[in-house]
């Protein structure tokens, strides 16, 4: 009976030795969940890390910081949206590799003005460790692929839907051009006598004269314009032509910087207006060249000492009077071409390779190269015009697709991380 008692005080000796151990021993806190999100979790830790990043981020744009508990629901929601989404991309197979990784990392460095190793000290500086942001980076690699694949991928834009926003007016306002503007007001009282409306005219026309010699335009707003921008030398500030009246409207926009309208009738009076300065605006006017080409390719039966050969005695013979295109037409290794006797129709310089678009660029026109080396092989080319061609319509047509997408891809991504989200298992243990 002894012996039975003593083996069943044993363990609680064992215990109350083991609590009086620990009693006296510092106590460490241990990492917990705070969020179960379908088959993970989200950490303490990662949540306590992500705080500070966020909190850093506030404290450097000088806001105002919000309250603690309001801040750590909308970060722990962040984390779980990511934990879904890195989830989604474990299931579908995507994987950033470690020179994708290394590349991104120094894009970043780069886009900061700083060497890897400046980049790795700013972020210590910072209180951030290299491989937790190396770590956060592929995380934002990855949900980027998973939305592409998921989001991006179902946007469509119809040409239909591009022709209906350049025409509308937001797109008017979005994709047109600003001017910085002057005017000056010579004013015409209500029921004023045509004898006062025609003195008022008379003015104006005096005015612009004098601006067209040279008059300093700020000093003449302010010795005769009636507008409330007077003093100001007539400045009106930043405008696009769709927020002006017609005929300002159509006007400004064939006005050079410097350059003032003619006086115009308003109910106000008469108005000068000057374009100060430009930006934005979607003309481009875009340089192409038409040129022709031979192309000869070293290969296993035939050496490059052979082809660079074989180049020098077809300028030779285009020299003495064979005809370029039918040389192409029997000898060029040029598939695209060579058919319509070495013909590349016109072309963009800057999508072609540097060592053509250098020979073609310092080619005279009508003048053969000698032959010459690309990565393709062996070249002699023929420049058969040059023309400047404005590719302002395309411009505006590409610049209405990519906001019609950025807009509809921005909707659908809502939607899309509303649905996961409902439709995903979240307990917050927090």
């Amino acid at each position: 009976m002894k012996k039975m008692l003593c083996n069943c005080l044993r363990p609680l000796m064992l215990g109350a030795l083991l609590v009086s151990t620990l009693a006296g021993a510092e106590v460490v806190p241990l990492d917990r969940v705070v969020a179960i999100v379908d088959n993970d979790v989200v950490m303490q830790s990662q949540l306590d890390q992500r705080m500070r990043e966020v909190q850093q981020t506030i404290a450097k744009r000088g806001a105002q910081m919000p309250p603690s508990e309001v801040l750590t629901q909308q970060v722990l929601e962040r984390l779980i949206l990511e934990d879904l989404q890195l989830q989604i991309g474990e299931r579908s197979g995507v994987r950033i590799t470690d020179e994708e990784l290394n590349q991104a990392m120094a894009t970043i460095a780069q886009r900061n003005n700083l060497t890897l190793d400046q980049f790795q000290q700013a972020l210590a500086r910072d209180g951030l460790s290299f491989d937790d942001a190396r770590d956060q980076v592929r995380r934002e690699m990855v949900i980027s692929r998973v939305r592409q694949r998921r989001v991006a991928e179902r946007v469509q834009v119809t040409d239909q839907e591009v022709q209906n926003f350049l025409a509308s007016d937001l797109g008017k306002i979005q994709l047109s051009e600003e001017y910085r503007l002057a005017n000056i007001l010579i004013p015409v009282p209500e029921g004023a006598s045509p004898e006062a409306i025609q003195a008022a005219g008379r003015k104006a026309s005096d005015v612009y004269q004098q601006l067209r010699q040279g008059a300093d335009f700020s000093q003449m707003a302010i010795a005769h314009s009636a507008g409330d921008n007077a003093l100001e030398g007539g400045e009106i500030g930043w405008r696009k032509a769709a927020q002006l009246p017609s005929p300002f409207d159509s006007m400004v926009g064939s006005l050079s910087v410097g350059e003032v309208t003619e006086p115009l009738r308003t109910p106000g009076g008469f108005i000068i207006l000057k374009v100060e300065e430009k930006r934005g605006g979607s003309r481009m006017v875009r340089d192409e060249v038409h040129v022709r080409h031979i192309l000869l390719k070293p290969s296993e039966i035939r050496s490059d000492a052979e082809t660079e050969r074989l180049a020098q005695r077809l300028y030779d013979r285009i020299q003495a009077g064979e005809d370029f295109g039918a040389l192409a037409k029997s000898f060029s290794e040029d598939p695209g071409s060579a058919l319509n006797g070495g013909d590349l129709n016109w072309v963009d310089p800057q999508s072609l390779v540097p060592e053509f678009r250098e020979q073609m660029n310092n080619a005279p026109q009508g003048q053969v190269t000698h032959p010459f080396r690309s990565q393709f092989g062996w070249h002699i080319l023929e420049v058969l015009g040059r023309r400047a061609t404005d590719s302002s319509d395309q411009l505006r047509e590409q610049q209405a697709m990519q906001l019609l997408r950025n807009r509809k891809y921005d909707e659908e991504l809502q939607t899309w991380l509303r649905q996961i989200r409902d439709e995903a298992y979240v307990e917050i243990k927090l």
